[in-house]
């Protein structure tokens, strides 16, 4: 009989903007436990939540899937223009990054907004389960959103 590991083996933490949630997981191959990624209506309550308390005010534009729609922001500013904020593609997140948390690249920065209608109805045909939330804050997103290094 093998025996079993102790629980600080099993723990292990994801790392959310502001928020640290710590769970338990079983052992896998080799040593090898996948993060626990955040649910999507969970993350998008915490994102707006932060946009209001920084006196910026969202949205959500979209509505997908509970537990695992991808999540796009756009950000509005004062001269209409907008940027695009959409989840990173697995090569851009980094060993650094591998923590199975959310990350996100720069889509389109301050372009108008038709460019950017179009790149989610292309989305949308494609995941009908996505979410799409507008923010209007003046400062970077940097803070709210983690961006993976080979997104900008």
């Amino acid at each position: 009989m093998t025996e079993r590991p102790s629980v600080e083996a099993y723990q292990y933490a994801l790392y959310i903007p502001s928020v640290i949630i710590t769970s338990f997981a079983p052992a896998t191959i080799a040593g090898y436990t996948p993060a626990m990624r955040l649910r999507s209506d969970i993350f998008v309550s915490a994102l707006i939540r932060r946009v209001f308390g920084l006196g910026g005010f969202a949205a959500i534009e979209r509505k997908g899937a509970d537990a695992s729609g991808a999540i796009f922001v756009r950000q509005r500013f004062r001269d209409g223009r907008e940027t695009l904020f959409a989840p990173a593609p697995q090569m851009f997140v980094g060993e650094e990054h591998g923590d199975g948390g959310r990350w996100f690249e720069r889509r389109l920065t301050i372009a108008e907004r038709e460019a950017l209608d179009a790149i989610l109805t292309r989305e949308q045909k494609f995941d009908s389960d996505l979410w799409i939330v507008e923010i209007e804050l003046d400062q970077e997103v940097e803070g709210l959103l983690p961006l993976a290094s080979g997104g900008d």
